[in-house]
């Protein structure tokens, strides 16, 4: 499942969920077959979560909860058996580490036109320098406007689009070695280093454990 806001984009594999605050605008794209559970607090329940989108890990004890709450429908204070499990959910999602699945977007005319041409051909080849002459600026000033707006280098920026691109394919079915192309990496070796150093995992291994997770395993949180 991938998240769209005008601020940048959130890959969500089976075994995570996404935070999407109050009032954020979204779209939703599912790759694969998905089955979602989603959570509506109240802004006053909150308070202490996140104000920005974010994809987090989920453990077992908390995809349980989830699951349970989901089955319950809407869960009552006024009942302390619900009271109790709105707390514990709560003190687990506050506790959740964000995964480094966000694509952050520029927002300066020429740096977004850069991030549009490689979101168009994640495995586009070209140099920064030839990506930035098409974009009518230099190659320091797109690194400059990239680690500014979007808190990351180009390269580390384009290796990011890449592996979102790889967890979406990967989703779809694709065979490593095709998303290896894809993606843009001269060897499948090269790809999978870069996503065990990202991720933990290999590709092969990554897309069995979503296989397995599939079935209603992905949790979509909002506010």
């Amino acid at each position: 499942m991938t998240i769209h806001t005008a601020s940048g984009s959130w890959v969500v594999p089976p075994h995570r969920a996404v935070w999407i605050p109050a009032n954020v605008q979204h779209s939703v794209q599912m790759s694969g077959a998905v089955s979602m559970r989603t959570l509506y607090l109240l802004p006053a329940l909150s308070k202490a979560l996140p104000k920005e989108c974010c994809t987090v890990n989920v453990p077992p004890l908390l995809r349980e909860l989830i699951l349970d709450a989901v089955a319950r429908q809407t869960l009552q204070r006024s009942i302390p058996s619900e009271a109790r499990l709105i707390g514990v959910m709560l003190d687990q999602i506050q506790a959740l580490p964000a995964a480094p699945l966000q694509l952050p977007m520029p927002r300066d005319a020429r740096a977004s036109k850069v991030a549009d041409l490689l979101k168009a051909n994640p495995a586009e080849p070209a140099s920064l320098e030839e990506i930035a002459r098409q974009a009518g600026a230099s190659p320091r000033t797109i690194e400059r406007l990239f680690r500014s707006e979007t808190n990351m280098g180009f390269a580390k920026w384009r290796q990011r689009l890449r592996l979102l691109h790889a967890l979406r394919l990967l989703a779809a079915g694709e065979s490593v070695t095709n998303v290896a192309l894809e993606t843009g990496y001269d060897s499948t070796s090269a790809f999978i280093s870069m996503f065990r150093r990202e991720l933990g995992t290999t590709p092969s291994r990554y897309h069995d454990r979503a296989q397995r997770e599939a079935p209603g395993a992905v949790l979509r949180f909002f506010r």
